[in-house]
């Protein structure tokens, strides 16, 4: 009973107090078919050594990325964590720390939120950047909103190269908005009219680079276009690592730019939990989602940090706050903040550098197997392949040799059935010649 600590007699006297016999009535309005008819077929508790053994024998069912070839991306990319990162980020003043509202305790906090805020403006080419969202696909949802808040107006298109998820969490968020979303048709080619797409009523266009397929953009003529028809244009991208080499969406004239951070400083973690990087123009500042900590001074002239403002708690504002969003990823922005840090800016461009060759040498070596079409002219460390078989068969094939070889497009995009022959593959600075001929191999293999 340690964790119910409810005696029998606290439990009839709630009972009593509601107006019901047992426990049991409180289901009445649950249909009998939905209800079980007696206990979960569950193992029987266990000691702790025992449990820990199961927990074994079931992971070791897992192909991990530790011990086999790895070329999965499609938003979440395995990058090398420096030892030193895990343990700054498990120091108890960083590990423990929740939301800075009260800055007399929290300047660490907060002087780590700041430099992070930094951080993403320098790399995005930004003025502005929050203390972080939950992941990339909140991050383009909130830009998409903002879009609507800024112009006013209720048309949002995104790009057919936009990563899936960031294109359904945003269609989700805007459904209850009652926002009209385009979403255009898969663009795997890397070609297709945006600036076409512009009416009076479109709010924001959303495009993103490199693009889920890996092609790569340059937006600027785009942005022209957009201003010049009173909509915004929202720059997103899910490599983080690709701003250390690329042209920055500032610089191509980007009004609101939004990512995924979970390349620098985060694991794979089966998927999560991530940081969102969010990056807008100063004068759209106040229509910014998530928070911004600020440096000021206290009433001695020193240097101090605070969090200068908030969007849910914009206390009184309720409806008319800029967003609910209730926290930030903390301690995966302070992760990413001193992964940054200690790359410094020549060690975060030879990073990107060397993510671009892995992939250039994996796309060699795969053009030169029968039945491989590398299908992108530009890409950063990820691109798309049209193979002679479905993508998703011999993803599985590949996978039965211990290789992770790439994702199906089609596990992502499963309604088009044009895309069933497309891979996508990406390669990092972790991966090693052996990984790439284990991969060509293995394709060869699995395309016989």
């Amino acid at each position: 009973m340690r964790y119910l600590p409810l005696t029998e007699a606290d439990r009839r006297s709630m009972l009593a107090a509601i107006g019901v016999r047992s426990v049991d009535e409180l289901f009445v309005d649950v249909p009998a078919a939905a209800r079980l008819d007696g206990p979960l077929a569950l193992p029987a508790h266990a000691d702790e050594m025992s449990v820990e053994q199961a927990f074994r024998r079931l992971a070791a069912k897992n192909l991990s990325p530790t011990v086999a070839p790895f070329f999965l991306g499609g938003g979440i990319y395995r990058h090398h964590v420096p030892a030193s990162l895990d343990h700054l980020i498990q120091r108890g003043e960083f590990l423990t720390a929740y939301t800075p509202y009260q800055p007399e305790v929290a300047q660490g906090t907060l002087q780590a939120l700041f430099e992070f805020q930094t951080q993403v403006a320098l790399l995005t080419d930004m003025e502005v950047a929050n203390a972080s969202m939950y992941d990339g696909a909140t991050a383009c949802a909130e830009a998409v909103m903002m879009g609507a808040r800024v112009t006013r107006r209720n048309r949002v298109i995104l790009s057919g190269a936009l990563h899936p998820h960031y294109r359904d969490v945003s269609r989700t968020y805007g459904r209850f908005l009652g926002l009209d979303i385009v979403a255009l048709p898969a663009a795997w080619s890397g070609v297709e009219d945006l600036a076409g797409q512009l009416d009076k009523s479109t709010a924001c266009v959303v495009v993103q680079t490199p693009d889920f397929f890996g092609h790569l953009h340059d937006f600027t003529a785009l942005a022209d276009a957009c201003h010049a028809a009173g909509a915004l244009l929202v720059v997103v991208f899910s490599e983080a690592v690709s701003l250390g080499l690329l042209k920055p969406p500032g610089a191509m004239g980007a009004d609101i730019v939004a990512g995924e951070g979970q390349s620098f400083g985060n694991g794979l973690s089966f998927g999560g939990p991530t940081v969102g990087l969010f990056a807008v123009r100063e004068r759209l500042i106040r229509q910014m989602p998530g928070r911004l900590a600020g440096q000021t001074t206290d009433v001695d002239g020193r240097r101090g940090f605070v969090l200068t403002l908030s969007t849910r708690e914009q206390h009184i504002r309720r409806e008319k706050a800029t967003s609910n969003i209730c926290t930030n990823s903390g301690l995966c922005a302070l992760a990413f903040t001193i992964h940054v840090t200690l790359l410094g800016e020549r060690g975060l461009t030879g990073l990107a550098e060397l993510n671009h060759a892995r992939a250039v040498a994996t796309a060699e070596r795969l053009a030169a197997v029968a039945g491989v079409e590398v299908v992108n002219r530009s890409y950063f460390n990820e691109f798309t392949v049209r193979l002679a078989k479905p993508a998703a068969e011999v993803v599985d094939r590949m996978a039965g040799r211990g290789v992770l070889g790439g994702i199906p497009v089609s596990r992502l995009i499963p309604d088009d059935p044009a895309l069933a022959p497309l891979m996508l593959v990406a390669a990092t600075e972790v991966t090693s010649d052996g990984d790439i001929a284990a991969l060509a191999d293995a394709l060869a293999e699995a395309l016989r």
